[in-house]
C-alpha cells in the first residue's frame, strides 16, 4: 500500500492535544508527598502549571525545556508530522524565548504501519524545525500500539522576558492569536460530515508556528503568556486566571473562529470526547451572562485545540503596542476580553 493511502486517524483512540489527560484528573496525578528538594535555579517547575520549565544559567539567560506528543490529528503523515512539531515547539514560544533545539519522540505500529510512513512524519518535523530556525538533532523511538509522535525542545531566553501563565494582573487585556474550532472541525472530518470549503482550515492553522511569542517576550507590557491546547480556551484561561489570582471576562463575540459554520457542527453532534472531560473538570468555574447559548458556548470554548495560539495577557497602556505587533505578524488582535480582581466566579462569558 503506498504511505499516502494510509489514514492514521484510524489507527488511533484519541487526536492531537485531545488525547491530554483533563485537568482534574491530572491533578490527582500529580499529588505527591514527597517532598522535591529545593533547587534555586530552577525559576519554573513543578510549583506552577506553566508551559515548560525553565532553568537559570547563571548568564542572565535561562534553559527553557519542554515536551509535548501524541496521536494523530490528520491522515497525512507528513502533514501529522509539521503538527505535533509546532504544536512542542510552540510551549518555548509560550515562555517568551527563541527555540535552540529539539529531539524527537517517536511510537509507531510497526507491524500495522510502514516504516516508509514514519519517515513522511520525521520529514515533516523536520520541515517544522528548519521553519523555527532550529535542528531536529536526534531522538528515540519504540514499537507502540498507537502512533504516537512529539518533540522535547530547549529555548533560551533572557531571564527578565520570562512569561508565565501565572504573573496576569487585574485590568489587563486578553489576546489570541489563533482562532478556535480545531476540536469541531477535525471531529467532523472523521464523521464524515466535514464540507469541502472547510477541509484545509484546521490543518492549515496548526502547522503555523507562534514566533511571535519570542517577540512579545521583549515586552514589558505583556503580564502573562500561554499557549491554547488540549484544555480548551476556558480551561487555558482557567490555570491563568488561578495562579495569577485574578478573575475574567470573555466577550463570546469577539473570539476567533475559524468558520462561523462551527454552530451547524455543534448541533450536529460534531464535539469532540476531550470537550465533555474539559467541562467536567472547570465548568463550576464558569458563569454565562443571559443572553448567551450555554451549551453552544462550552462547546466551543472548551473545545481542545492542538498547536493553538497564544493568549496574552496586557497591561492596559501596552496594549496598543501589542496590537500592532500582532498586526504585523499577520495574526488576530481584537482583544478578546479582561482581567478583573479576583471574583467568586472565576471566568464569566458575556
Amino acid at each position: 500500500m503506498n504511505s499516502t493511502d494510509i489514514k492514521l486517524t484510524q489507527y488511533s483512540h484519541g487526536a492531537g492535544c485531545g488525547c491530554k489527560i483533563a485537568p482534574k484528573v491530572l491533578d490527582q496525578i500529580l499529588q505527591s508527598n514527597f517532598a522535591m528538594p529545593d533547587n534555586n535555579r530552577l525559576l519554573v517547575g513543578n510549583h506552577s502549571k506553566d508551559d515548560a520549565a525553565v532553568f537559570d544559567m547563571q548568564n542572565g539567560q535561562a534553559l527553557i525545556s519542554t515536551t509535548d506528543f501524541f496521536m494523530p490529528i490528520v491522515d497525512d503523515a507528513y502533514q501529522f508530522g509539521r503538527i505535533a512539531s509546532a504544536n512542542a515547539i510552540s510551549d518555548v514560544y509560550a515562555m517568551g524565548g527563541k527555540p535552540i533545539v529539539a529531539i524527537a519522540i517517536l511510537g509507531w505500529p510497526i507491524n500495522k504501519i510502514s516504516p516508509e510512513v514514519a519517515k513522511r512524519v520525521i520529514e515533516g518535523s523536520r520541515s517544522i524545525c528548519m521553519e523555527a530556525g532550529i535542528p531536529l538533532a536526534g531522538g528515540h523511538s519504540i514499537d507502540s500500539p498507537e502512533p504516537i509522535f512529539g518533540l522535547a525542545v530547549n529555548g533560551i531566553v533572557d531571564i527578565k522576558n520570562i512569561k508565565q501563565n501565572n504573573t496576569a494582573q487585574a485590568g489587563n487585556v486578553l489576546f489570541l492569536t489563533k482562532k478556535i474550532g480545531v476540536g469541531i472541525l477535525t471531529t467532523a472530518e472523521k464523521k464524515g460530515i466535514l464540507r469541502a470549503e472547510h477541509q484545509s482550515l484546521a490543518a492549515t492553522q496548526m502547522e503555523q508556528l507562534n514566533k511571535v511569542g519570542e517577540a512579545l517576550g521583549n515586552m514589558p507590557g505583556v503580564t502573562a503568556m500561554t499557549d491554547v491546547t488540549g484544555f480548551g480556551l476556558l480551561g487555558h484561561l482557567a490555570e491563568m486566571c488561578e495562579g495569577s489570582n485574578v478573575s475574567a471576562q470573555l466577550n463570546l463575540n469577539k473570539i476567533p473562529l475559524l468558520t462561523n459554520d462551527l454552530k451547524m457542527y455543534i448541533y450536529l453532534q460534531s464535539v469532540p470526547g476531550g470537550t465533555n472531560r474539559n467541562w467536567d473538570s472547570y465548568g463550576g468555574k464558569i458563569s454565562f451572562a443571559e443572553n448567551i447559548d450555554k451549551n453552544y458556548a462550552t462547546a466551543l470554548l472548551a473545545d481542545p485545540q492542538t498547536s493553538g495560539g497564544l493568549l496574552i495577557a496586557v497591561d492596559a497602556n501596552a496594549a496598543d503596542e501589542v496590537q500592532d505587533l500582532l498586526q504585523e505578524y499577520g495574526l488576530y488582535n481584537t482583544p478578546i476580553g479582561r482581567t478583573a480582581e479576583q471574583k467568586e466566579t472565576l471566568i464569566t462569558v458575556l
